[in-house]
């Protein structure tokens, strides 16, 4: 695709991107194979492995996990009343949505207490290895310390498309807004009212300015990371976009801003044009 050579003019050491059709058909360019840290990408994954457990039995959405009245589902969610980081909570449970590494570190943690084995270990053995996604690595962090190259990722991106490790009602659930009415702050955009989260990714909703393109619809869903990296994935369009980087988020903010919308516009224009009509 003629879109991706957009990344080439990105203010970056490397970068590496593909597109992802829900047919299978998959573009790619530049450093694809290049092991990058996901850094919050690494939430969206690690939430993927807590949904295999849910499914598993080893735990429930809906267990009491933290202070009072806080749940897994309210962890996956950013609804749980945690801060960005730190042990102790900030609000009661689902009255606002509140981005925390803290809650995803929660839910790890509770994966790893229900199942006896290391968070990093049950990643892999329940998702890694079956997509054979072999260059991806949890290296620290559940919120934000996992590394992956592009080509790892589409594997990741298909699996969403077409699950095989959970039930299509649960990927349903979880890209769907979880306590939608919920207003809440997104490092670096801003303050939504409402700010709709799924069980993992970020739901786009009717968020503007926003990250992704004018012409994604409001049923996108995905995640950008403090790495520079991000990836959405579009049902209505049945495409998705990824995009990773080496330059961290917050030293070219206002180009990633401005370039990864009109990276998103112009693979989805571009996509629109190749599709025949009847």
């Amino acid at each position: 695709m003629r879109s991706l050579d957009l990344i080439e003019r990105w203010p970056v050491p490397s970068a590496g991107a593909a597109v992802v059709r829900f047919d299978g058909i998959v573009h790619s360019n530049g450093s694809t194979s290049t092991v990058f840290r996901l850094a919050s990408l690494s939430k969206v994954i690690v939430a993927w492995s807590v949904l295999v457990a849910v499914e598993e039995g080893s735990l429930a959405l809906d267990d009491a996990i933290g202070q009072l009245g806080c749940t897994l589902r309210h962890l996956l969610c950013h609804a749980g009343g945690y801060g960005f980081e730190g042990p102790e909570p900030v609000a009661t449970p689902g009255r606002r949505r509140i981005y925390s590494n803290t809650g995803i570190e929660m839910a790890a943690d509770a994966v790893a207490d229900a199942t006896g084995i290391s968070i990093g270990d049950y990643v892999c053995e329940a998702l890694l290895q079956p997509l054979g996604m072999s260059s991806t690595e949890l290296r620290g962090s559940a919120a934000h310390g996992m590394w992956g190259s592009v080509d790892d990722f589409v594997r990741f991106v298909g699996e969403i498309a077409h699950p095989t490790l959970l039930a299509d009602d649960t990927v349903a659930n979880a890209i769907s807004p979880q306590f939608p009415d919920l207003a809440g702050v997104i490092p670096g955009l801003g303050t939504y009212r409402p700010c709709p989260w799924g069980l993992g990714p970020e739901v786009r909703g009717d968020k503007a300015p926003h990250w992704t393109g004018s012409t994604n619809s409001p049923q996108t869903f995905g995640h950008f990371g403090g790495a520079g990296t991000m990836f959405w994935i579009d049902p209505v369009h049945e495409i998705s976009l990824i995009a990773l980087t080496d330059r961290k988020f917050d030293d070219w903010a206002d180009d990633a801003l401005r370039v990864w919308p009109e990276l998103s516009d112009a693979v989805l224009a571009e996509d629109d044009e190749s599709v025949p009509t009847t």
